[in-house]
């Protein structure tokens, strides 16, 4: 079983940064493919970015750009860079994890099993 725990959300005015972090439970971190998702009030539930067990990335592309995933596999940690936010990304932000490898991490909420409880960002002046 695989805990996330996120961390670093807020409220931030428009062309702003923020820098969201996840924290992982689990031995086999650097086997895991990571992502972040958000869901917006009365939105479902969407892709923002995923890095895989290889370092392989894939974006949005109303993200890419603009926010960067990375991951410190010495820490079994996944950060979430923001740059440049805009009120049309105001949402809560989820981590998640799954122990499957593809060579492109998948953008799809199912091939994911652990989530965290989500943080939530809000770009607003």
């Amino acid at each position: 079983q695989v805990q996330l725990v996120e961390s670093g959300g807020g409220l931030v005015q428009p062309g702003g940064s923020l820098r969201l972090s996840c924290v992982a439970s689990g031995r086999t971190f650097s086997s895991y493919t990571m992502a972040w998702f958000r869901q917006a009030p009365a939105k479902e539930r969407e892709f923002v970015t995923a890095i895989g067990w290889n370092g392989g990335r894939t974006y949005t592309a109303s993200t890419k750009g603009r926010f960067t995933i990375s991951k410190d596999n010495a820490k079994n940690m996944v950060y979430l860079q923001m740059n440049n936010l805009k009120p049309e990304d105001t949402a809560v932000y989820y981590c998640a994890a799954s122990d499957k490898r593809a060579v492109t991490p998948s953008s799809d909420l199912k091939w994911y099993e652990y989530w965290g409880q989500g943080t939530q960002v809000t770009v607003s002046s």
